[in-house]
């Protein structure tokens, strides 16, 4: 049986954050109830499917799973139960936002498998906080952080966010030590990106930042910090993590000895996922799709009273995995080429800071990786980007820095 990783998306939140372009959007009871329904249907028509793997790692993502109620969380849990063979030690994760879960809840998610939380913080600065249109302040995340650690868990990930609007370097740094002292056992350290389709877009955008950048949010003015100011952000988050005990190991996550988020370094190293809910990817065979990306689609395919008919992936082979002659789920099925897959291992894989391996590369491609790369990897180290240090091939730390570009070169 082979490994699978599962990515379960939970489309819903209290309200949406001014940052924030996932697909997710406030909803009331009535529609919660039924999507959860019509994922659970859609959960259990993988059950051919599912014969053929065991599954190492569960990732509930958002959206803010957490608004789910109890009841709704263990019914989708028992879909997968009843559905996929689930590893006695795998890693089972949860996002959830400050103050939108009990001790009542956390206990639920315990009675279902979950050992390990991801709770979205951003700053411990309640101004920088309102300036992102989060719903909760820096006391409502103690709360729930100690809420967490009196029930129990013992893996919990806090979210950061730096180059938030009026941020400064001193105030990135105050979140950085004042999280680090409560000792979560990850802490993931995200540069504010501006994305089309976001309110901070209307005003931090190409016309917004060709303005100066500066808004007025809920009444306060602010500007995005400089280049300087954001270089020096990302230049202190390591140093200042590391103090405390976190390595880094892949370019913004950081993890106590033991602690590396186990679902995240599947998507690196491009272990197979299977993506169920509203947009969720999913990469099996190496082919590669997106789910619906409307509740209202989604639940009229997948609600009571249709007919699911079992979706296998196999692309111009006889036969699937199951031994089934099958077809791509949907238009949208896109067979990745062997081009496209050696990319994606490349700049999927330099994202670790161990880097990619040249024993695996030529192992599941039965290239060598500098035969391959013959032109990309000698003129990248020759430009002090890339380091080639016995099987491994990584980013430097100027590499890290332009990480983009660099990557870009093997697309």
């Amino acid at each position: 049986m082979r490994e699978l990783e599962l990515y379960i998306h939970i489309p819903f939140c209290v309200r949406k954050c001014k940052y924030c372009d996932f697909l997710s959007a406030p909803a009331d009871a009535g529609e919660r109830q039924k999507y959860v329904e019509s994922l659970c249907r859609k959960i259990r028509s993988y059950g051919a499917l599912a014969k053929a793997y065991h599954v190492v790692s569960i990732f509930l993502g958002g959206g803010t799973p957490s608004v789910l109620d109890a009841g709704q969380t263990e019914k989708i849990f028992d879909a997968v139960y009843d559905t996929f063979m689930v590893d006695k030690d795998a890693e089972i994760t949860t996002e959830l936002n400050p103050g939108t879960v009990t001790e009542e809840k956390l206990r639920m998610y315990q009675k279902v498998g979950i050992n390990r939380l991801s709770i979205g913080l951003q700053s411990v600065n309640n101004h920088e906080l309102r300036m992102l249109g989060r719903i909760h302040t820096y006391e409502d995340f103690i709360d729930t952080f100690v809420m967490a650690r009196k029930t129990g868990f013992d893996n919990v990930n806090v979210d950061l966010i730096s180059a938030i609007p009026g941020q400064t370097v001193e105030s990135w740094e105050d979140t950085l030590r004042t999280v680090a002292e409560l000792e979560p056992e990850h802490i993931s350290a995200y540069s504010l990106i501006i994305e089309e389709g976001t309110p901070f877009y209307e005003i931090y955008g190409e016309e917004g930042a060709a303005s100066g950048g500066m808004a007025v949010l809920s009444g306060e003015g602010a500007a995005l910090p400089d280049e300087d100011a954001e270089r020096e952000m990302y230049q202190r988050t390591k140093r200042i993590l590391e103090e405390y005990g976190y390595r880094r190991y892949e370019i913004s996550n950081y993890a106590k000895e033991g602690f590396r988020c186990r679902h995240n370094l599947g998507y690196w190293e491009r272990r197979e996922y299977l993506g169920i809910g509203l947009g969720a990817a999913s990469l099996i065979d190496n082919v590669r799709w997106n789910e619906y990306a409307s509740v209202e689609e989604f639940c009229r395919k997948y609600g009571e009273g249709i007919e699911i008919v079992p979706e296998f992936i196999c692309v111009n082979e006889p036969e699937s995995i199951t031994g089934s002659k099958v077809k791509v789920p949907r238009e949208d099925g896109e067979r990745l080429s062997v081009k496209e897959q050696m990319g994606e291992f490349m700049f999927l894989g330099l994202r670790k800071m161990e880097g990619i391996s040249k024993e695996r590369f030529l192992r599941t491609f039965h290239e060598p990786v500098e035969k391959v790369y013959a032109d990309q990897i000698p003129d990248l180290c020759e430009k002090g980007l890339l380091e080639c240090e016995g099987d491994f091939i990584r980013l430097t730390e100027r590499g890290i820095d332009i990480s983009n570009y660099v990557m870009s070169e093997f697309i």
